[in-house]
């Protein structure tokens, strides 16, 4: 059986209050009028993931589709197109949590790297049956931004469970 590395800090379990915050901060931050730029990263997908990875069984497919049409609402798409997108992205992340884990976190974001490109390309397939335009080949930029954005994400949003639940200075835990 391989043992997980010995630098691993047993982390305390993430609150809910904590999880929907940080869920929600990152709907405000795609909020942000950034305008019609393809290459900006979608800090909601980034966040779903990782809680998708980190808390599977509180963060699913249904938080996602449901930030998914919120998504829609706000941007005047199609609606269903992040809410599909959102629900995959979700799904997949929950289906690859385990094997994930395992890897430091520059392989983590490695792996993503797909994930968030298919999220992508569903998002682009519906805008285009829909009739839309292509948004130009910036748009690739922006699976790769939000795989760049995952070491910070990791240590932001782990933060609040690293600390030591009785503070005593003769255990290391």
């Amino acid at each position: 059986m391989i043992l997980p590395r010995a630098s691993d800090q047993l982390l305390l379990p993430a609150r809910p209050a904590f999880i929907t915050l940080t869920l929600a901060g990152a709907f405000a931050l795609n909020l942000l009028p950034f305008g019609r730029q393809p290459a900006v990263p979608d800090w909601l997908a980034v966040a779903l993931v990782f809680w998708g990875v980190h808390q599977p069984r509180r963060v699913g497919i249904g938080w996602a589709f449901a930030f998914g049409l919120l998504m829609d609402v706000h941007q005047g798409a199609l609606l269903g197109q992040h809410a599909l997108a959102y629900a995959l992205l979700s799904f997949a992340a929950i289906s690859v949590h385990r094997r994930l884990l395992w890897f430091g976190i520059g392989g983590q974001a490695a792996q993503l790297v797909p994930l968030f490109l298919a999220a992508h390309g569903v998002q682009l397939l519906v805008r285009l049956v829909a009739g839309d335009g292509f948004p130009g080949w910036p748009l690739l930029l922006a699976p790769l931004l939000e795989a760049a954005v995952w070491p910070l994400a990791t240590w932001l949003l782990l933060a609040p469970q690293r600390r030591a639940p009785d503070p005593d200075e003769n255990r290391p835990l």
